[in-house]
């Protein structure tokens, strides 16, 4: 674990075009990241700005039009590319943007082996994403709280590992001095406590 905080995941994007439509987006560069947009059979038309915002990222980027019109269609499609990647990419860190709350069951099935993955109402939740615009020092806590509770149990339990994770979604662009600035933060709010090297967490309203 402690190795793999150590270099910054893949962000996959999957958009439930059906459920959340994104007016565009801007996402951080030099930040991997990769946007697949389910687009649904009936729908015919994107703005100018999301089809911009796509084609900015080249190959990062990818449309697949919905085969069928089943109520489940989009959510067999997204499971079906969301495996793929995952084979290919067990490190990688999946989104997945929709207000369906039927995609809620994979998501814990997932999160139960480990996989880090969460859904979001719009693609500017994304924890990397709201960091680009965390400006304050307490912006940044917030970032980070939010960014913790959603790993659950994968909460890093060293010192040195959720250092390695903050940096990491950061950007890796912080100093030594502020990562110490940011844990120091988490411990004088209570958000952690620290034993030794062993980190010990108190974050309001965890998701189970």
């Amino acid at each position: 674990m402690e190795n793999a905080e150590k270099s910054i995941r893949t962000n996959y994007i999957f958009i439930d075009y059906e459920n959340v439509q994104p007016l565009s987006f801007d996402l951080p560069k030099g930040y991997p990241f990769k946007v697949i947009l389910f687009v649904g059979t009936n729908q015919t038309k994107i703005s100018i700005e999301l089809a911009t915002s796509m084609q900015l990222l080249g190959s990062d980027a990818e449309y697949v039009r919905i085969q069928g019109n089943g109520k489940n269609a989009l959510d067999f499609h997204v499971a079906f590319y969301l495996g793929r990647l995952f084979e290919k990419d067990p490190m990688g860190y999946f989104h997945i943007i929709s207000n369906d709350s039927g995609f809620d069951v994979l998501i814990k099935h997932l999160r139960d082996k480990k996989v880090l993955i969460q859904r979001y109402a719009q693609v500017y939740d994304i924890p990397a994403l709201k960091i680009s615009n965390s400006k304050t020092p307490d912006e940044k806590i917030q970032v980070v709280v939010d960014y913790l509770i959603k790993r659950g149990n994968a909460k890093p339990r060293k010192v040195e590992t959720l250092s390695n994770t903050i940096n990491s979604l950061f950007m890796r662009a912080l100093s030594k001095e502020e990562l110490g600035s940011l844990i120091n933060k988490l411990a004088q709010k209570k958000f952690i406590t620290i034993e030794e090297s062993n980190v010990h967490y108190k974050l309001p309203n965890e998701i189970p």
